[in-house]
Order: structure tokens, then sequence, then C-alpha cells
């Protein structure tokens, strides 16, 4: 299970509205299967924190496995970006999403977000664990 970055700041920020959809979703998931970041959500999530070990604390490695990004994965977010662009998506709307969707889809991995409806769009074949809103 691939973990989005908005998931974690969720739980890293207890305050937000979303803090105990996020943190329940973290747990079932770890209950039936590894928790996964990558690169890129380990630079999101890391703009909160003074120094990488701190963050290294707040995200064990112990309970999130970390993934490099597949070359493949780096193209099909290049790809979906371009057709992102095409159909008048917005130049400030993050490339971060797009390799972050890309990652689940090339790994066949599902991906724990609150933010499925551009993944819905860009990745079809992606399982997401999101809330209905």
């Amino acid at each position: 299970m691939l973990v989005d970055s908005n998931v974690l700041l969720d739980v890293l920020e207890p305050d937000t509205a979303w803090y105990e959809w996020s943190a329940e979703r973290l747990v079932q998931c770890a209950t039936y299967g590894r928790l996964v970041i990558n690169h890129v959500v380990f630079a999101e999530v890391s703009v909160g924190f003074s120094s990488i070990e701190t963050l290294d604390k707040k995200l064990p490695r112990s309970l999130y496995e970390r993934a490099p990004l597949p070359w493949e994965a780096a193209f099909l977010a290049g790809k979906a970006y371009v057709e992102y662009r095409r159909a008048g998506g917005v130049r400030r709307s993050p490339l971060p999403d797009f390799y972050i969707g890309a990652h689940a889809a090339v790994t066949g991995m599902s991906l724990l977000t609150r933010d499925a409806a551009r993944y819905r769009t860009y990745f079809p074949t992606v399982e997401l664990i999101a809330p209905d809103v």
C-alpha cells in the first residue's frame, strides 16, 4: 500500500480535520499489508521538519517501507502530466502527485490518499483507498 503524503500529514499534525479518518485507514492498511512511501512522499512530508532525524523518527522504517520510484513510473508520470495539461490542467498542479500515482500504477500497489479525483482520472488501474467525499 503506497501512502500519499496528505494522509501522513494528517496524522503528523493531529489538529487536522482528517486526523481520525487517516489514522484509522493507516492502522487498517498496516494490519493487512505493508505501508510504503517513496522519495516524493518523504520530500513532501519533510517540509514541516527541521531535521531528517526527526522525520525518520516520525516515519520509522519498521512501519514505513521506503521504495524507490521505478524509472517506468517516472516515464508514466510525465505522460500523465502532459495529458493533464492538454486537458486544461493548471500548471501549478504539482507534478509530485503524478509520480505517486504512476508509482502505484507501475508496481501494482494500492494507494491510500485523500485526493482521489486526479488519481482516478489519470491512473484508473490503481485501487484507491479514499474518503467518499
